[in-house]
């Protein structure tokens, strides 16, 4: 049977990390991708003996890419700090390893679990990401600063595991906060890498639409308030993306203000 990595990036996470890598424990090798965590994240990942690469942050295509190089087997299993491996999964990865197929990179299907309940619509599931099972050399992720792609390096097909994982996007609404601030000033970059020059009228319109996509297309509505939340956090931060580009671009400054002195 041909061996796998599995790698996690983190970043802060000293919450998450170990049920992230007990999920993973199967594998032959566990590294940790950190960003020079300044909580306990690298000292609970090695206790359970994965191995820490330090990767300075220079957005999550770079991160993902130097998280590869750090691997040293045949395969690799990609996770986030916020996803679980299940036995289900585990079971299915360990017979693509023990029999040729005829793929070498796999999307991996994502349960997402928010507000104590499953979410089972608003783009939720299945909820591919990058493709996350793969052979090493078969695949890269493109450079952006968020929400990367990917690029194939072989000529089979892409495959498509039949189990899911789970992932817990938001542990609470302050992770929702957090998350959206974060990732739109990162996608403020992206956008300016692309050459946008939005108003603050493109940033309510697309903030707009993606709630209407997420709450009404997703079907969200069905998922109750935990899909209004969803809807209303893909607002959010959809509108601070390009508010925050528009900001930069518009270098907007206070009035001049003198020094002010006592008349005599």
């Amino acid at each position: 049977m041909s061996k796998i990595s599995a790698y996690i990036i983190a970043f802060n996470e000293e919450e998450k990390i170990a049920s992230a890598i007990n999920s993973v424990l199967w594998a032959d090798e566990i590294v940790v991708a950190d960003s020079h965590s300044e909580d306990k994240t690298a000292e609970i990942a090695e206790s359970l003996g994965a191995r820490i690469v330090q990767i300075d942050f220079n957005g999550y295509g770079d991160l993902r890419n130097k998280a590869i190089d750090a691997c040293t087997h045949e395969w690799i299993f990609s996770l986030d700090s916020d996803e679980r491996c299940t036995v289900e999964v585990r079971d299915e990865i360990l017979n693509i390893l023990n029999n040729e197929t005829g793929h070498d990179v796999y999307h991996v299907p994502r349960k997402n679990f928010f507000m104590g309940k499953w979410i089972k619509h608003s783009g939720f599931y299945p909820n591919y990401r990058q493709p996350q099972l793969f052979r090493k050399g078969t695949m890269t992720y493109t450079l952006d600063p968020v929400h990367e792609g990917y690029v194939m390096h072989t000529s089979k097909p892409l495959g498509y595991l039949k189990q899911a994982i789970w992932q817990f996007p938001f542990k609470n609404f302050d992770e929702i906060l957090h998350k959206a601030n974060k990732y739109s000033t990162l996608g403020a970059t992206k956008l300016e890498d692309r050459g946008k020059k939005p108003g603050m009228m493109t940033a309510f319109m697309h903030a707009i639409w993606a709630f209407i996509q997420h709450w009404i297309m997703k079907k969200g509505i069905l998922d109750g308030w935990a899909g209004f939340v969803i809807a209303l956090g893909n607002f959010e931060g959809t509108f601070y993306r390009y508010a925050k580009l528009h900001e930069k671009q518009s270098n907007w400054q206070p009035p001049a203000s003198p020094p002010i002195k006592r008349l005599q």
